[in-house]
Parts: C-alpha cells; sequence; structure tokens
C-alpha cells in the first residue's frame, strides 16, 4: 500500500539575486524545478513524496525529491550553480529533513494532507544557508477537506 502527499518548503529571506531550486533526481544526474530568484519576498517549493508501508509497522519516503537512506531522508534545496545559475558566489544545497515518523499519522489516516516547514535563506550574518537546517522545526500538516 502506498500514499501520496503534498509538501510545501518555505525558503524565508533568501539571497537577492541568487537562484533557489528544487533538486529532482540523485547524485549528479538531476535536475533543477520550480527555479526562482531571490528578490527581498520568501520562496516557496511545492512536490509531493510516496508513503510506503515499510517492514514492520514503520513507513518508508519515496519519490524523485526524496533523498538519503532510510531513517534519514531529506530533500535538497539547490542554489546558485547547482540551481542552474552562472555567474555566482553562492552555491550549495540545503538539506531539509524528512523524518519518517513525523508523516506516519497521515499514512494510516484516510484524509489527504499538506504538510509545510519554513527554513532559513540566510545566516544572521547575511551568509547563504548550506547543509543541514539546523535547527530545523520540523513538519506541520493540515488536514485537506475531502
Amino acid at each position: 500500500m502506498s500514499k501520496e502527499i503534498r509538501l510545501m518548503i518555505i525558503l524565508q529571506n533568501p539571497l537577492d539575486g541568487v537562484m533557489y531550486g528544487l533538486q529532482k533526481g540523485k547524485g549528479a544526474d538531476y535536475e533543477t524545478v520550480q527555479a526562482q530568484l531571490g528578490k527581498g519576498q520568501d520562496l516557496s517549493f511545492e512536490f509531493t513524496i510516496q508513503l510506503k508501508q515499510a517492514k514492520g509497522s514503520g513507513i518508508s519516503l519515496g519519490g524523485p525529491y526524496v533523498q538519503g537512506p532510510v531513517g534519514n531522508r531529506f530533500v535538497y534545496l539547490t542554489s546558485g550553480s547547482y540551481a542552474g545559475q552562472s555567474g555566482t558566489l553562492c552555491n550549495g544545497r540545503l538539506k531539509v529533513p524528512l523524518s519518517e515518523a513525523d508523516f506516519q499519522d497521515s499514512f494510516s489516516d484516510d484524509g489527504t494532507y499538506s504538510w509545510s516547514c519554513t527554513v532559513p535563506g540566510q545566516t544572521k550574518d547575511g551568509k547563504p544557508v548550506f547543509a543541514t537546517v539546523k535547527p530545523f522545526g520540523g513538519w506541520s500538516s493540515r488536514k485537506l477537506s475531502d
């Protein structure tokens, strides 16, 4: 049994003039989708992931946006040349965690959920945020009407 859920990442305060995107695919064989230029406002990235019943009582997360090993899944937001922009000095990836435990309830419920999280686009010093988001406030859900 599998189920698809909708996710949205809100990137707060991205650097002006820097391109951001959502990584679809793994390793060097990926494409950047939903590329957006930072220009003084938050950016949002919407996509779906698949939940599948794993061995035992847990779930497994999958789909073209999901990265990492079981138990340590995440999504990448790319920036600069990683997002297809040339001539920028800000190049990298921001890792947004996907904990299986966060999504367990929506798998067992018959309703449809939309999940969202907010991550920072830059540090207090005005530098881009790369690597794993810390601290990460987690994912919040809302049940969509049927």
